[in-house]
């Protein structure tokens, strides 16, 4: 019966956090504010969807394969939402009016400017006088 009642409340909490997950991308205005709320209360209702699993099954076995999957989720969501959110940034699918701070615009500009460089040095025509050309 308490357990019941424990993995009602897990399941539910889970499901609640994923709903804010979803409605979060759904509603947020721009790509940086919905990464998070695609990472952060996700891995939290996972977390709680298998601590539901884990304590509806009794068993100390299946417990290392799901914290195997939480870490999993723990590990791969912040990375995969820092890529998403440099790709966004680089090709500007961002409101730069709902920044506060802008970190990364000096650096974006230097790296711009490091890509473009100086123009490469002038080599002649191409015509004769060159080693390798057969004269």
């Amino acid at each position: 019966m308490v357990t019941d009642v424990v993995v009602s409340v897990l399941l539910v909490a889970g499901a609640l956090l994923s709903l804010a997950a979803g409605i979060g991308l759904v509603r947020f205005p721009d790509l940086l504010s919905r990464m998070h709320a695609a990472t952060k209360p996700q891995v939290l209702g996972l977390l709680l969807f298998l601590l539901a699993l884990a304590v509806e099954s009794g068993s100390w076995a299946l417990l290392p394969l799901l914290v195997l999957c939480w870490l999993f989720q723990l590990l791969t969501s912040p990375v995969s939402a820092h890529m998403v959110g440099r790709a966004g940034y680089r090709t500007r699918h961002l409101r730069r009016d709902l920044l506060t701070l802008d970190e990364l615009d000096d650096v974006v500009v230097r790296a711009a400017d490091d890509r473009d460089g100086p123009p490469p040095p002038d080599r002649g025509s191409g015509r004769g006088g060159g080693r390798g050309n057969g004269t």
